[in-house]
């Protein structure tokens, strides 16, 4: 309903659901390892069979999002899953989700407020008090 609000055509709405739809079937793919490459947003936008331009304009527009933004949140909520869900190595965590460690930390650090050590140890200590 909200969509049509805002005068919001059906096939916009296929793509930006499309789009997450592809989005979220890499994620948990590169986060079970089954792939070890992220997937571009070109690339996405290809397997979608339109342009980057287009599939950016449109899933910004129905989503109010870029499809960047989605990206990035979708990875923050996986790192913070995998962080305390996991005992692997930050350095595992981080190449798992085809990151370089230090590039990593800077990535979770920018939109957590910590690092990955911190958060890690943030949560481990809300288990234990």
């Amino acid at each position: 309903m909200e969509y049509q609000e805002k005068n919001i055509s059906n096939r916009k709405m296929e793509i930006a659901n499309r789009f997450l739809s592809v989005l979220d079937k890499h994620l948990v793919e590169l986060k079970t390892g089954q792939v070890e490459k992220s997937l571009e947003l070109n690339e996405i936008a290809e397997l979608l069979h339109i342009v980057p331009n287009h599939m950016s304009d449109t899933v910004s527009e129905v989503l109010g999002k870029s499809p960047c933004e989605i990206y990035e949140n979708k990875l923050v909520e996986i790192s913070k899953e995998m962080l305390e869900n996991s005992t692997n190595s930050i350095n595992e965590i981080a190449r798992t989700l085809d990151y370089d460690p230090s590039n990593f930390t800077k990535f979770f650090k920018r939109f957590v407020g910590l690092t990955p050590t911190q958060y890690r140890k943030s949560k481990t200590e809300d288990f234990t008090i």
